[in-house]
């Protein structure tokens, strides 16, 4: 299958590059390839004659989204539009990568598949307007729902090492009421490569399985790599200032993917694989 992806040079972009390659002819197309924001992006998507398009580039500075909605919503919502038009011209289903920030973060268990969306920031809300389009405009689509990347050069995991050999014994400060589902790319990347078999559209939520603060996210990872002697402070949403709102329990569960096989592994698994990488590299 020829499979153009957006956004290929993105830590999920990237993922999906490597796991699919080896089956796949893969089309990657960066910003000097694809102009999201225009409707030139349709010619330039349908250029590519794509079998199958994964649309995983997007604006996803979710306090930069804040700031300038505008423009959140020319690259995410009206992007993903122009990605759909182009599906249609090429007859050509649309994976299309979505968020857990679409939920308002006000539930008592992981969203389902099915749980009406209520996004309460800017990023969330662009990220939504992209799921309406795609529905709106094709027949045939896969919305895989992520959160809290980690994976590539640049992700918490990483900012949470660097921060403690920088001040080992200051220590760092994390939300402890921020509840998500830590999330490795290349495992989304294996579940999506798994889904564009199965032929059963619809949506799907590709997050390790468990869920847990930040707080506890950053133990983790330092108790993993070695640092548990570097100390964590917690601390509340509302005492760390940006200017987005994150859902404070944006926690996911796959049910639609476990239903036809496709469940991936604990995040603490997860986070010990990515680790190990980074050993490997070192």
């Amino acid at each position: 299958m020829r499979i153009a992806v957006t956004g290929a040079g993105g830590q999920l972009g990237a993922a999906l590059m490597t796991a699919l390659g080896p089956l796949h002819t893969m089309v990657p197309l960066g910003h000097d390839q694809l102009e999201l924001g225009s409707p030139a992006a349709i010619d330039q998507l349908v250029a590519t004659q794509a079998d199958l398009v994964i649309h995983a580039a997007a604006y996803t500075n979710v306090d930069g989204c804040a700031r300038d909605p505008e423009l959140a919503y020319r690259i995410n919502g009206l992007g993903t539009q122009y990605v759909a038009l182009a599906c249609r011209r090429l007859g050509a289903p649309l994976v299309y990568i979505s968020t857990n920030e679409i939920f308002p973060g006000d539930a008592d268990r992981p969203y389902f598949e099915y749980d009406p969306a209520r996004p309460i920031n800017a990023y969330g809300r662009s990220k939504w307007a992209g799921e309406q389009v795609v529905r709106e405009l094709l027949d045939r689509f896969y919305i895989v729902r992520v959160a809290w990347l980690f994976g590539g050069p640049r992700n918490f995991v990483r900012t949470v090492l660097r921060l403690a050999e920088q001040q080992p014994e200051q220590g760092l400060r994390m939300v402890d009421d921020e509840i998500g589902n830590p999330t490795y790319a290349p495992d989304v990347a294996a579940a999506v490569g798994a889904l564009i078999q199965s032929n059963c559209y619809g949506a799907y939520h590709f997050v390790n399985a468990e869920h847990c603060s930040r707080y506890d996210f950053a133990q983790a990872i330092l108790l993993a790599a070695g640092r548990g002697h570097v100390p964590v402070a917690p601390i509340k949403l509302a005492d760390f200032r940006r200017d987005s709102t994150p859902p404070s329990f944006a926690a996911l569960a796959n049910c639609a993917g476990s239903a036809i096989g496709i469940a991936l592994r604990p995040w603490p698994d997860a986070l010990a694989a990515y680790l190990a990488t980074l050993h490997e590299g070192a």
